[in-house]
């Protein structure tokens, strides 16, 4: 009877955590429908003198994708006496060879190359690192698998208009989304991120963030906040909060387009997550108590609070998950009460907050057709399913996030696979061997796949789309893994 009690309680705290932040989405996408009010245009000015710009471009290990960024930054268009690249390379293969010929290519660009040997700080080292000898006035950053649209500068520069104005981030959009179907679900995932969220944070003056790439600073907000900081994983998160807590006012404009390429690959996704999760759950830690000690607006306390603890979903997520197992059994004892049930349905409302801000972002870059709401009714589905298969992943990484746990930043390795001039096959960035939580995955989703059987049988339909949505999403990350070993 305790371990019942246990389970119930573990399960009714995890949907309750799953509710509110699937109330917060909700709240986000009313903003992001809602019509601004007048007055509440970001003001936009075009410069009488356009200002100094350093353009960084932090590289590791970059052999397939360098060469195109290198194009791409050549041709940005905007006065070459006023454009500083910085190329940021900490690579320890021959990636810094291949960047020296192509650099070759374009003698009337200043480039500025700076090689480091021992990566120190990560990204965030070679971040700071260019930033103490850059000349711009303002700071663009690029990571290697983008490819930054030549009038980027021109597009963005004319909204830090106000001297408030720190950053203004880009939205990203996606040179492989139609590769393959782990290509479509997160462009999925994050079309709603940069559609929904980000909007939706920055039309009622909550803190956004800086997504690492495709967005530019202005020098003096960066060194303000603090600079860089190599502390957590996640260094755009952190530098954001700190810069907004001083006062500094972020700007997000999804007119403006940066494309970058998206993990192709299960192992490829994982390490991104793993990063994204783990730098997130520090910067709660590090950020969660001073956000709310401060005096801030309610809803910026309230959205920070959800954008800090969003990657605390996948523990819970997960923590639910295994309960439901016990709750499962005590239901087909007839333990559980008829009203426990009935109240129950009220989780049924973060299911609808978050379906419609999947169902909106979707069709915010679609048509709507029937084709299109066919495209979001087999999306949706599968995208929850992925994650919950991802939870527990992902919830190792929130725990080594939250106890401090150090580890260095394991990049996201590219592929440049739509292309057709590379392989997977011969990729020297593939990963050959599986950790063991893929075959804990493996295992989860033949659990929760008997668990569907049995209810089945047993005419048992409580937990059946639950447990059929972690069977389908563990045994797709499972496979998908040992595929691309």
């Amino acid at each position: 009877m305790v371990l019942f009690y246990l389970c119930a309680g573990l399960y009714v705290v995890g949907m309750l955590f799953i509710l509110l932040y699937s109330l917060a989405q909700g709240h986000l996408l009313f903003h992001f429908l809602r019509v601004p009010k007048k007055g509440e245009e970001i003001l936009r000015v075009v410069p009488s003198t356009w200002p100094t710009v350093t353009v960084q471009l932090p590289i590791f290990n970059e052999l397939y994708v360098v060469e195109r960024l290198i194009d791409a930054v050549a041709i940005l268009n905007y006065p070459r006496e006023l454009l500083e690249i910085q190329v940021l390379d900490d690579s320890t293969d021959q990636t810094a060879a291949l960047l020296l010929l192509k650099l070759a290519e374009y003698p009337e660009l200043k480039w500025t190359y700076l090689h480091r040997i021992d990566r120190t700080g990560f990204k965030a080292g070679a971040l700071k690192a260019g930033l103490s000898v850059a000349h711009g006035e303002f700071v663009a950053i690029f990571d290697a698998d983008f490819v930054p649209d030549p009038d980027f500068l021109y597009q963005t520069i004319p909204f830090f208009a106000s001297p408030q104005v720190g950053m203004v981030q880009s939205r990203w959009t996606h040179l492989n989304r139609s590769y393959s179907l782990l290509t479509e679900l997160q462009a999925f995932a994050l079309d709603a991120h940069f559609f929904i969220e980000q909007l939706g944070r920055n039309r009622q003056g909550a803190f956004i963030n800086f997504n690492g790439t495709g967005g530019i600073w202005r020098k003096s907000c960066i060194l303000d906040a603090g600079n860089w900081h190599d502390d957590t994983l996640t260094e755009d998160l952190d530098l954001s909060y700190r810069a907004q807590r001083k006062g500094w006012k972020f700007v997000y404009r999804p007119e403006i387009h940066s494309p970058a390429e998206l993990p192709p690959i299960m192992s490829a996704i994982k390490s991104q997550q793993f990063r994204w999760t783990k730098g997130g759950a520090a910067c709660a830690v590090k950020h969660v108590g001073q956000v709310l000690s401060e005096s801030h607006p309610l809803r910026v306390k309230f959205h920070s609070l959800a954008h800090l603890l969003n990657t605390i979903v996948f523990v819970f997520i997960f923590t639910s998950s295994m309960c439901s197992i016990g709750l499962w059994w005590a239901e087909e004892q007839g333990m559980i009460p008829g009203s426990w049930l009935a109240a129950s349905g009220v989780f049924m409302l973060g299911f609808v907050c978050v379906a419609g801000v999947y169902l909106v972002s979707y069709l915010s870059s679609e048509r709507l057709t029937w084709g299109s709401l066919l495209g979001v009714a087999w999306r949706l589905p599968l995208f929850l399913s992925v994650s919950m298969g991802l939870s527990l992943h992902n919830t190792l990484a929130v725990l080594e996030g939250i106890t401090g746990k150090k580890s260095p930043f394991v990049r996201t390795p590219k592929f440049n696979l739509e292309g057709g001039a590379t392989s997977l096959q011969a990729n020297a960035y593939r990963l050959r061997s599986l950790p063991m939580s893929t075959w804990l995955e493996g295992g989860m989703g033949l659990l929760f796949g008997v668990l569907v059987v049995l209810g089945i049988v047993f005419g048992n339909f409580l937990f059946l789309p639950f447990h059929g949505l972690l069977a389908l999403g563990y045994g797709l990350v499972f496979i998908s893994s040992l595929r691309t070993r």
